[in-house]
C-alpha cells in the first residue's frame, strides 16, 4: 500500500521514521512518499521537502515566510494527487498539516493525524474542522483522553507516547562510546532547540553558565543541518564547551544534568532520568499573542510538568529566563540534594503515567485497519 507522511520538525521526523518501520513490519510492500528529515530518509530515501526548509515557528516568523509556506502547501497538494496514496499520515505540525487535511478530505483521501495539536491549550476552534476532515486522530498524551471525550471526538484513539519507542530502541542498540566523559568533570547536556530562532535566544544564556563553571563539561546537542558555521562562533573562547551532532540520546545517556529549551526534548531528558532546567524565550510579539490566546488555560509549558500536572522541573519563561536565574536552578539540580532527588522522583511518576512503549506499532495497526475497512 502507498503511504504519504508529512512531518515538519525534528521530533516528527523521529516519530515518522519509527512509524515507517512499524508499517513495514505489517506491510512489507509499503511504498512511502514523505516530508521529513534524516531519520525518515534512512528508512525511505529522499523526502519531497526536508524539515530544514519547513521548521518555521511563531506568528511573526510565519508572516515573514508566507510565500514559502504557500508554495509548500501548493506543492504538497499536487504531489499527493500524483502519488494517490491509500492513506495520508500527518505528524503534528498542525499549521501546515490541517490545511492539507482539509484539501485531502475533499478529494476523498483517508486522513490520519498522528500526535494531536495542543487543542487543550489553544486554538480549540480547530476541533470542528478536525472532526470533519480526519478519519482518525492518534493522540499520545494520557490527559488528552478526557479532553477528546468531553469534546465529542469519536475518531480519537489513544496510542501512547512514541518517545517511549524511540528511547527503548536506542537502549537496545550497542552502546555509543562517542561522547567524551571526563572522570573528574561531570557532563552537562545543553539542548537549546532545533530551530534557529530558538537557538539564538536559548544558547547564549546557557553558555554564560558554562563559562562560570569550568568544573563541568558542557556538551551541546547540535544539528548537522546547521553545522559548525552556526555553532562555532558562539562557543569560541569557552574551553569546557563542545558540540556533538545528531547524538542527543548518547549525550543524555552520559549526562548528569541538562539545560533544555522547551519542547519534545524535555520529555526525552526525563525518560533518560537526567535532572533538567527548562527554558524558553519567544519573539516578544509572538509571546504577547500567545498569552492572549492561551490565557490561563495551562499552567506549564514542558511536557514533563504537563503530563504530571505538577511542577517537577523548573520552567524559566520569557523574562524569568536569564543567565543568573539559570545558573541558580542549574546548581540545585546538578549537585546532590533534595531538589535533584525531587526531580528524579517526579520522573518516576511521569514514567508510570505514560505506561509502556508500542505507540508506533499501535498507530501502524490503526492505519492499516482503516485502509482495509475502505477496500
Amino acid at each position: 500500500m502507498r503511504y504519504y507522511i508529512i512531518a515538519g520538525e525534528a521530533s516528527g521526523d523521529l516519530h515518522g521514521a519509527n512509524l515507517m518501520r512499524a508499517l513495514l513490519c505489517l506491510d512489507p510492500q509499503a511504498e512511502f512518499r514523505f516530508w521529513g528529515g534524516d531519520a525518515m530518509s534512512q528508512v525511505a530515501g529522499k523526502p519531497v521537502r526536508h524539515i530544514r526548509d519547513l521548521a518555521i515557528m511563531g506568528f511573526v516568523e510565519v508572516l515573514q515566510n508566507l510565500s514559502t509556506v504557500t508554495g509548500n502547501l501548493n506543492l504538497c497538494k499536487q504531489d499527493i494527487l500524483q502519488f494517490n496514496p491509500h492513506a495520508i499520515v500527518y505528524i503534528d505540525y498542525p499549521g501546515f498539516n490541517l490545511r492539507i487535511a482539509r484539501f485531502a478530505h475533499d478529494k476523498g483521501f483517508l486522513n490520519i493525524h498522528y500526535i494531536s495539536p495542543q487543542l487543550w491549550a489553544w486554538k480549540k476552534g480547530r476541533i470542528r474542522g478536525m472532526r470533519r476532515n480526519l478519519d482518525c486522530l492518534c493522540y499520545i498524551l494520557p490527559f488528552e483522553q478526557d479532553f477528546y471525550a468531553r469534546n465529542n471526538f469519536p475518531q480519537a484513539v489513544y496510542v501512547g507516547h512514541p518517545l517511549l519507542d524511540a528511547v527503548e530502541r536506542f537502549k537496545n542498540m550497542p552502546a555509543d562510546q562517542s561522547i567524551p566523559v571526563h572522570p573528574q568533570r561531570p557532563l552537562v547536556a545543553l539542548l537549546p532547540g532545533s530551530r534557529r530562532q530558538e537557538l539564538k535566544t536559548a544558547l547564549p544564556p546557557m553558555l554564560q553558565v558554562a563559562r562560570k563553571h569550568p568544573e563541568y563539561d558542557f556538551v551541546i546537542a547540535g544539528m548537522t543541518l546547521l553545522g559548525d558555521r552556526f555553532y562555532q562562533p558562539l562557543i569560541q573562547g569557552i574551553p569546557n564547551v563542545s558540540i556533538v551532532y545528531d547524538k542527543t540520546y548518547p549525550l543524555l545517556a552520559s549526562a548528569r544534568a541538562a539545560l533544555v529549551c522547551s519542547g519534545t526534548a524535555t520529555l526525552e531528558t526525563a525518560l533518560f532520568n537526567v535532572p533538567q532546567v527548562v527554558c524558553y524565550r519567544a519573539n516578544a510579539v509572538s509571546a504577547a499573542i500567545a498569552r492572549v490566546l492561551i490565557g490561563d488555560k495551562i499552567k506549564y509549558i514542558s511536557l514533563v510538568n504537563l503530563i504530571a500536572d505538577a511542577p517537577i522541573v523548573t520552567e524559566l519563561i520569557q523574562q524569568d529566563f536569564s543567565a543568573d536565574r539559570l545558573e541558580q536552578e542549574f546548581l540545585d539540580i546538578v549537585q546532590e540534594g533534595s531538589r535533584r532527588q525531587s526531580v528524579l522522583d517526579g520522573y518516576a511518576r511521569v514514567h508510570s503515567l505514560l505506561g509502556n512503549a508500542g505507540a508506533s506499532d499501535r498507530t501502524a495497526a490503526e492505519i492499516i485497519k482503516l485502509i482495509r475497512s475502505r477496500q
